[in-house]
């Protein structure tokens, strides 16, 4: 089940809306226990990691164990479900680590399994697989993605220098595990503010990953997105979603409101109606359009919005040793001032900076 763990890790935020499962095929015919088949949930979602793993296992699946990270689906969508195919290959025994909350599963897919007389065993390595699922789980759960806040704070508690836009604070090594991170999710947010004052791409650009960058998420009520701007130059590259609020562009009678959506829709972006003030309303949206897993990235205001609302679960407060000074920033907490109800779970440095890493108490 380790090994099913590590390998459901590979595809994270580029399997949605279906989650990134591993699926371990082993055999023992005496000689001690053999892998046989093994795959990861393909990009995009299909085929899933049990049907591709029992192709690679053919005829050695008979009577054989599958250690499969999430139970199989039961359920018939594009593709019949992963029991059937369970079934009929003529698979002896079945281990899963988790249960699949979506009620069309949810104890089902055991339930068949065990009816067709296979043996199942349920919670190996349960802690694992759930923290290898969390962003799908939060999902099916809680009708929301789960939520990363991601900071970068100079030695002296600043975010950035007023008036230029984004200023470096950590090191190359630090960057390049943002970028990392950024490739296992399913999508980045930022406010408005950071989106003008930065103009960043928020893609994932080390060689090899640059087709996994997340969906690009902007907090932008009135459609203020410039045309120009990175983001609205690559829409049609990489997803790009400005959250309006037409009812307050409208109640402020601004007629370019209109002209606005229409010419960022023109270049490719999405223009998603919601009141951002009601972040728990975006996120149920987005967990509708299938993002599982959130990066807020860019802002002080948007950061403090997000944890005001209660509505992180993770944060990665990247510190660099340099000082911006009296022009700076300030960044809403520190290591000093971690918001209540989250606990440091690891620290790890990337040169000379350092990441903290804080997650919520359950």
């Amino acid at each position: 089940m380790d090994e099913a763990v590590r390998l459901s890790a590979q595809h994270l935020g580029q399997t949605a809306t279906n989650p990134s499962v591993g699926c371990i095929i082993v055999r023992d015919d005496g000689d001690g226990p053999v892998i046989v088949g093994r795959a990861v949930t393909a990009l995009g979602g299909r085929p899933h990691a049990e049907t591709q793993a029992l192709k690679m296992a053919g005829e050695k699946a008979r009577g054989a164990t599958a250690y499969v990270t999430l139970e199989p689906c039961s359920h018939h969508g594009r593709t019949p479900p992963c029991t059937e195919a369970l079934i009929a290959s003529g698979i002896g025994r079945v281990v899963i680590s988790v249960l699949d909350p979506d009620e069309r599963v949810s104890g089902r897919g055991a339930a068949l399994l065990r009816e067709a007389g296979i043996k199942v065993t349920l919670g190996t390595r349960s802690q694992q697989s759930e923290r290898a699922l969390e962003a799908y789980l939060m999902r099916q759960r809680s009708k929301r993605p789960h939520v990363t806040l991601k900071l970068a704070i100079s030695a002296d508690g600043m975010i950035g220098r007023k008036g230029e836009g984004q200023v470096r604070i950590t090191g190359a090594e630090a960057r390049e595990a943002v970028h990392h991170l950024r490739a296992r999710i399913d999508a980045i947010l930022v406010g408005i503010g950071t989106a003008i004052a930065d103009d960043p791409e928020l893609t994932s650009r080390l060689p090899g990953l640059e087709e996994r960058s997340p969906v690009r998420i902007v907090l932008d009520r009135r459609l203020d997105l410039p045309l120009s701007s990175k983001l609205a130059r690559t829409a049609r590259d990489v997803r790009v979603i400005a959250v309006a609020d037409s009812e307050i562009a409208r109640a402020t009678v601004d007629d370019a409101f209109d002209a606005r959506r229409t010419a960022l829709e023109a270049l490719g972006v999405e223009v998603l109606d919601c009141n951002s003030a009601k972040l728990a309303d975006l996120l149920m949206a987005l967990a509708t359009r299938g993002v599982s897993s959130l990066l807020v990235e860019g802002g002080a205001r948007t950061a403090v919005a997000f944890l005001d609302a209660g509505l992180v679960d993770r944060i990665l407060l990247f510190r660099g040793p340099g000082r911006i000074g009296e022009t700076g920033i300030a960044s809403p907490f520190d290591t000093r001032s971690i918001p209540s109800g989250f606990r440091l779970v690891e620290t790890r440095g990337f040169g000379a900076d350092i990441c903290d890493t804080y997650e919520r108490d359950i």
